[in-house]
């Protein structure tokens, strides 16, 4: 049964379960839990940037990270190709840097950072973005494929932070900070 008991409110009930799960149904699901955001970049001949929340650390010892890229996607070439990455953690006020590495039109190679403050990383060539809360330089130590998108687990070579501000978060489908929380339909 998918309703609450009349004896508990609506704020101590399970959601109810959904009678088909679908690809859309899995990513409102998922919308639900916050994210940070990250832009994952890789340099070189070919340097490329990509937008992700799909990003998490892995272990401390040794130390690595892991982000999902999905097989169609330009990064998944361009990281298997180039076998270093950096992931930039980004800040509460660089949605629009976020928004402009997730735009598929956007011009891609070299030209899809001008206007972008960078530096190349020291372990990596990766660029390091300007303003970003944090950033790891890694080198790929494994890949795992599963269904539409490769694990990518990156050993950390490198690592640096800013010990202020606050991190962009991406829920429901929408950007917010710390601070705020986007509208919940429904309530």
């Amino acid at each position: 049964m998918n309703s609450a008991p009349a004896d508990l409110d609506a704020a101590s009930a399970c959601p109810p379960a959904h009678d088909e799960l679908t690809p859309s149904v899995l990513r409102a699901v998922l919308a639900r839990f916050a994210t940070g955001v990250t832009v994952i970049t890789v340099g070189g001949e070919n340097p490329h940037a990509m937008t992700a929340n799909a990003f998490s650390s892995v272990s401390l010892d040794p130390p690595s990270v892991l982000c999902g890229v999905g097989h169609g996607a330009v990064m998944h070439g361009a990281l298997t190709s180039a076998g270093r990455f950096a992931v930039n953690i980004l800040g509460a006020e660089q949605e629009q840097l976020a928004r402009h590495f997730a735009d598929k039109k956007r011009t891609l190679g070299a030209a899809q950072f001008d206007g972008v403050p960078w530096e190349p990383g020291a372990a990596t060539g990766a660029p390091l973005l300007g303003g970003s809360l944090a950033w790891l330089e890694c080198e790929l130590s494994a890949a795992h494929a599963f269904g539409d998108h490769t694990i990518f687990v990156g050993t950390v070579l490198g690592a640096g932070r800013f010990t202020g501000g606050e991190g962009l978060l991406f829920v429901d489908g929408r950007f917010a900070t710390p601070g705020s929380a986007p509208d919940r339909p429904g309530r």
